[in-house]
């Protein structure tokens, strides 16, 4: 029998987006968060869904939402700063997980220190399972696939063409990077690497694009995926010209980071001025927007071996749609393993290239 999706965080910008998008296929999870008033609201529109009221400060009322069996969703951020109740609710009663993060430090906690007791457990860990970073997994691992084993290195990069708003969730998520350790896949391990490091130009749509350097889940599952792989470089080109401003900023805000009393009062501003989820863009500033992402695979020569685009919706349609398909599939007991896992090791590459599908991504 099918274990319940619980979705926390449901009031929230992307929560609600992805309340619509699981009401959309005719699935009635059970809806969380800490304003008992907004819940009744969002459930009475879609349909008279239940409803429950949970708050990170309490700890013990999102471990409360859950039983073994069932899936929870979480979309409750900044993850960093409130995202471990619900991790830590999952394992405690080996229910599945997935997440809408985007932040390095807080997938780094997922696959290095929550992994352990979610294998034990029997359950599943699916961190970053939206726009971050669903689509860079998905197309690196078929970038690998047809290059074979003589890949020894991807470059993945995220494009938002169109006119791209952003939510507060996002900003907030943002503004948190900026303050923590980054970093990356090199030379066949994970390392300390900053936000921007590195800056790469990407030729997309007949024309070349600068990109820099992110944290994100890819450098912890495409290696398991492929043991070859020595390097994986993951960007994103949202800032265009001002990447190579950007990496300079990095440069020196790394510096300052290193002094106890500038990273201790940075990371307060950080949590003091930034408020998390406070709305996004409607659906018409959204469809302004669409995703392009490429991934291209190379030899330890330098040689490119294969390359894949992927193409479709928005990020946030994308990442309701992609969290509201996981949800099901893991409800319906169709994940593989347990433990943290990357979307391809969890769901299988041809079983998340349909998922993404449905989500609004294909191949370009």
């Amino acid at each position: 029998m099918a274990g319940r999706i619980v979705l926390f965080g449901a009031t929230g910008y992307t929560g609600e987006l992805a309340a619509r998008a699981l009401a959309a296929h005719g699935v009635r999870p059970v809806l969380a968060a800490r304003d008992a008033h907004r819940l009744r609201a969002l459930a009475t529109q879609l349909g008279g869904l239940d409803t429950a009221v949970a708050d990170v400060g309490r700890p013990e009322t999102v471990r409360a939402l859950v039983e073994r069996g069932d899936v929870l969703v979480s979309t409750v951020g900044p993850f960093a700063r409130f995202g471990q109740p619900a991790v830590q609710a999952a394992i405690a009663v080996g229910a599945h997980y997935l997440d809408s993060t985007g932040e390095g430090s807080f997938i780094r906690e997922v696959f290095e220190r929550r992994g352990a007791g979610a294998r034990a457990a029997g359950c599943a860990l699916f961190t970053a399972f939206g726009y971050d970073y669903v689509p860079g997994n998905l197309a690196g691992a078929l970038a690998l696939r047809e290059a074979g084993e003589a890949a020894t290195s991807i470059d993945i990069a995220y494009f938002t063409p169109g006119r791209f708003a952003t939510s507060g969730g996002t900003k907030a998520s943002a503004a948190r990077v900026l303050v923590e350790p980054g970093f990356a896949w090199r030379g066949g391990r994970i390392v300390a690497e900053r936000q921007a490091a590195r800056v790469r130009r990407f030729r997309v749509h007949g024309s070349e694009k600068l990109a820099v350097s992110i944290s994100a889940s890819e450098h912890f599952a495409l290696p398991r995926l492929h043991p070859g792989l020595r390097d994986v470089g993951v960007y994103i080109a949202t800032f265009g010209t001002a990447a190579r401003p950007l990496q300079a900023l990095s440069a020196l805000n790394s510096m300052l980071m290193r002094i106890p009393a500038a990273r201790t009062a940075t990371r307060a501003a950080v949590t003091r001025f930034v408020k998390g989820s406070s709305g996004g863009p409607d659906a018409d500033a959204r469809k302004m927007s669409g995703s392009y992402i490429v991934a291209a695979a190379h030899d330890g020569t330098g040689n490119q071996l294969s390359e894949v685009g992927l193409t479709g919706v928005n990020a946030y349609d994308f990442t309701a749609g992609m969290l509201a398909w996981g949800a099901q599939a893991a409800a319906a007991g169709a994940l593989s393993g347990s433990g943290a896992l990357g979307p391809v090791e969890g769901f299988g590459l041809d079983v998340l290239e349909t998922g993404a599908a449905e989500a609004g991504l294909t191949r370009a």
